[in-house]
């Protein structure tokens, strides 16, 4: 009995040693298929712009293609519900935004995810300031003379975002609030239909991220009056921040960063981490993003669990001002 007893334990113990070699072995053939990017908004915004520019070199670096896979609607929420529920394997990530994983929580009273608990946070890539645009028809060369033009028109002028509870209308919100204007919000699928519009005329302003609005800008199909962030961006260097064109304080942009789903193997997830980081910051990827009105940024997975955090309460306090409220 003792020496079947013996022989059972290790019986037992080769099979677990085995099972643990293998998972060993799986992880260190990391990644033998192709790894599934899913960007929580249609293509041309900027999320996807970034998106694309990474993914493109982490499937060079790790050998193995990136397939960028576009699940657009409610703010990036659809997406993004769909990498979290995705097998934790590491071949699904998922980028994530100011708009999915904070101003979300906040907008969202029946959120089908946690942007905390139901991801492991890799690393931030990048972050790029908001650019208030308007129509070539719009009659007003500075935000002063917007200002002064949506006043003058109370509720008779809109404007476009990427959707309801996104962080493109957050960024008019506030500028609402802060300026004291009455201007209409229509939201789109995503920045590239909400840019399609305001090209269109359908709507005379947008406070688009960077990517997705630099370009027509640049172009001269779009008229910049003013940048979010507190310094100017150098893709635009004349044209003045919020802040200094009479709202001081102002300040918002939009944060991207990659994500896995929860239980994802911590050896595949310091991989990748490692992978993201060297290739935000290598000089080709900082060069695409400046030529984007983006800026590399890398972080540690607790410094980006932070940042959601903190933005959070941020961005909670503009909804409830705003009563932005979705089911």
């Amino acid at each position: 009995m003792v020496r079947l007893t013996r022989t059972c334990i290790a019986i037992s113990a080769m099979l677990s040693f085995a099972t643990l070699s293998g998972v060993v072995l799986a992880q260190d053939k990391y990644p033998n298929k192709p790894i599934r990017l899913i960007v929580a908004f249609p293509p041309g915004g900027s999320t996807d712009i970034i998106a694309r520019l990474v993914g493109q070199k982490l499937g060079e670096r790790l050998g193995q293609q990136v397939i960028i896979d576009n699940r657009g609607g409610a703010g990036g929420t659809i997406g993004t519900e769909i990498a979290a529920r995705a097998n934790p394997d590491g071949y699904t990530l998922t980028m994530g935004t100011t708009s999915t994983h904070v101003i979300a929580t906040a907008v969202y009273s029946k959120l089908k995810y946690d942007p905390i608990s139901d991801f492991v946070p890799l690393t931030l890539v990048a972050s790029t300031p908001y650019l208030l645009v308007v129509h070539p028809g719009v009659k007003a060369n500075s935000l002063k003379e917007f200002v002064a033009l949506v006043k003058s028109q109370p509720g008779k002028m809109n404007f476009a975002s990427a959707g309801t509870g996104s962080t493109t209308q957050l960024a008019m919100e506030m500028l609402k609030v802060t300026a004291g204007i009455d201007i209409v919000h229509v939201p789109y699928s995503g920045n590239s239909p909400a840019g399609t519009a305001t090209l269109g005329g359908q709507v005379q302003a947008l406070f688009g991220s960077m990517p997705a609005v630099l370009p027509h800008a640049q172009a001269g199909r779009l008229r910049p009056l003013a940048v979010g962030t507190t310094k100017r961006s150098p893709s635009l260097p004349n044209v003045p921040t919020v802040a200094e064109s009479g709202y001081p304080g102002f300040e918002v942009s939009l944060w991207l960063g990659f994500f896995a789903p929860k239980g994802t193997p911590s050896a595949i997830a310091n991989r990748l981490q490692g992978e993201l980081t060297r290739i935000a910051q290598s000089p080709e990827m900082k060069e695409q993003f400046g030529k984007n009105g983006a800026d590399a940024v890398t972080t540690t997975s607790a410094e980006l669990t932070k940042l959601i955090k903190t933005e959070t309460e941020k961005y909670t306090k503009v909804v409830k001002v705003a009563g932005i409220k979705q089911q």
